[in-house]
């Protein structure tokens, strides 16, 4: 069976800085896979050039998407192919309106999959049972993208954009960054409602908490641009206990 994404040796760097120093990592389709680590580990770089961010220098390495090499697609192209990816800091566009933006987008990638495009009709029709769905206050489609939402608005509603473009990779960078427990279990909610046989997860976070939520079948372990020790769920709450001096040391030792 070919990987969903299949990366091996991969290394970066911003400005000749060492960023990411070989990262090894497989996930299957309908696999379930965290990814934790203190600040500064590299994970949310790893999020970003999977994405198809364009500030960092590839040292080495390959990244396949199912069987073709993600890194040499534009970010439009990737997108086109099923990689989502959820912003730590999802961004306002203010004037840009929620449903002509999701229009486009949804489209967009009907075309390329050889769909025929949705009506606005048939467009609102999916969006009010997306909303359901997720949990998703209806009223907020009818605003501007994220503008004047709440943090955990803006979350949900990075969600509903997944539930919507349908992809086969979604990368969720700290999506649990900022909520209080009553959003983070919303948000967590969506997620689940979204996980099915065909459709990968990387879910990148600090913390074990999201983690009872959003239960994950593989946990990796990143520090200093490597992915240091991987092992199931229960790995995540060996960190809580411990923390990631523990890891550090472990590795060292």
């Amino acid at each position: 069976m070919t990987p969903i994404l299949d990366i091996r040796g991969l290394a970066a760097s911003v400005d000749g800085m060492p960023i990411l120093k070989g990262i090894d990592l497989q996930l299957n389709a309908g696999e379930v896979h965290a990814i934790m680590g203190p600040n500064g580990s590299g994970k949310s770089t790893l999020a970003s050039i999977l994405a198809g961010r364009e500030d960092y220098e590839i040292d080495a390495g390959s990244v396949a998407y199912n069987g073709e090499d993600l890194l040499e697609m534009e970010v439009d192209e990737r997108a086109r192919e099923g990689v989502f990816l959820a912003f730590q800091y999802p961004v306002e566009l203010p004037g840009v309106s929620m449903m002509n933006f999701l229009k486009q987008a949804v489209n967009t990638v009907r075309e390329h999959r050889g769909l025929e495009p949705l009506g606005a009709g048939a467009l609102l029709r999916l969006a009010r049972e997306k909303a359901r769905l997720i949990g998703l206050d209806p009223k907020l489609k009818n605003r501007s993208v994220n503008e004047g939402f709440s943090g955990g608005e803006k979350k949900r509603n990075e969600i509903f954009q997944l539930a919507l473009l349908d992809p086969v990779l979604a990368i969720l960078d700290e999506t649990d960054s900022g909520l209080d427990i009553d959003a983070l279990r919303r948000v967590a909610d969506g997620v689940n409602q979204l996980r099915t046989a065909e459709r990968t997860f990387l879910v990148i976070t600090h913390y074990q908490r999201l983690l009872n939520y959003i239960v994950p079948d593989f946990v990796h372990v990143m520090v200093d641009g490597r992915i240091v020790r991987s092992g199931g769920r229960e790995l995540a709450l060996d960190l809580e206990e411990k923390g990631y001096d523990w890891v550090r040391f472990e590795t060292v030792g």
